[in-house]
């Protein structure tokens, strides 16, 4: 498929003279398609809209778009090991909130005919983010995964960290964002690109955003493309706007934003989560 791509961009090129080979064949090796989804938990009171009903649909979603970086929030053990048995070519890392493999996942799923992770960690997001805890005035434990990763072809290194903010602490949510910032300070010595995404539970005039905007660049706002709504929280509510945008995918220097989409896809009037995923390409400079 990549040599019928090629192919056809040669062609293209001799046509127009608009860029050269070389520079077309960096495109296609530093290419990233990025996803966060946060894929609403498996609880039975959902009802209609409970996992069994619309998990097939989410990961024919995935599979449909193929990102290289897949970050999910409130992924529970079952719902991580069904998307790992639909995502034949992916690979994931991550830890559950509740510490190993149990709780909600805000995990990370990668393409590994593309991509590979030379350091992986999951931390919380708390005054003790070692060991399992619930920090600050946090309804819930939250974490936060990260992974550095390696293109196969180029051999380009980028930080990628997904996370889930929690929904009703505002000091949780503000010190969680911190410790996130000051965690990127101390991995990324050799000032790799990063990606921090997830749902982050605030707007986007909120001092949370402010904050993260003082450092990286909001992907809607720098995308050269953007389709789809602005709000990204639909609450499986079909039939009503959706206007909330809480779930982000912010971007270091050394990033380029090809196009944005907020991707409100659905079947009979149901939605595959409650929330829409949030997807970009990305250049990796």
């Amino acid at each position: 498929m990549k040599q019928f791509i090629i192919g056809l961009l040669i062609a293209t090129l001799t046509l127009t003279g608009c860029k050269s080979l070389n520079q077309v064949q960096v495109n296609l090796e530093n290419d990233l398609e990025v996803m966060t989804y946060n894929l609403r938990l498996d609880i039975a009171s959902d009802k209609e809209n409970a996992w069994p009903n619309r998990k097939n649909f989410l990961s024919s979603q995935i599979l449909f778009l193929e990102p290289d970086i897949l970050g999910v929030q409130e992924a529970r053990p079952n719902q991580v090991e069904d998307l790992k048995e639909s995502l034949k070519d992916y690979e994931f890392i991550g830890k559950g909130r509740d510490g190993g493999q149990e709780g909600e996942h805000a995990g990370i799923y990668y393409n590994s005919n593309k991509l590979s992770v030379e350091k992986e960690h999951t931390f919380w997001l708390s005054e003790t983010p070692d060991v399992v805890s619930k920090g600050w005035d946090a309804a819930y434990p939250r974490v936060c995964t990260y992974g550095l990763f390696t293109f196969k072809e180029s051999k380009l290194k980028i930080w990628v960290f997904n996370t889930h903010l929690d929904h009703v602490g505002k000091v949780a949510q503000k010190e969680g964002m911190l410790l996130i910032l000051d965690k990127i300070n101390e991995v990324n010595t050799q000032k790799y690109p990063v990606i921090i995404m997830g749902d982050f539970n605030v707007e986007p005039n909120s001092e949370v955003v402010t904050i993260l905007k003082n450092q990286l660049s909001d992907s809607r706002e720098k995308a050269e493309v953007v389709f789809g709504p602005e709000g990204t929280f639909n609450a499986f509510k079909y039939d009503e706007p959706v206007t909330r945008r809480i779930d982000y995918i912010m971007v270091s220097d050394g990033i380029n934003v090809e196009k944005y989409a907020t991707l409100s896809s659905s079947i009979d009037f149901r939605f595959p989560s409650d929330h829409f995923p949030v997807f970009v390409k990305l250049i990796v400079k």
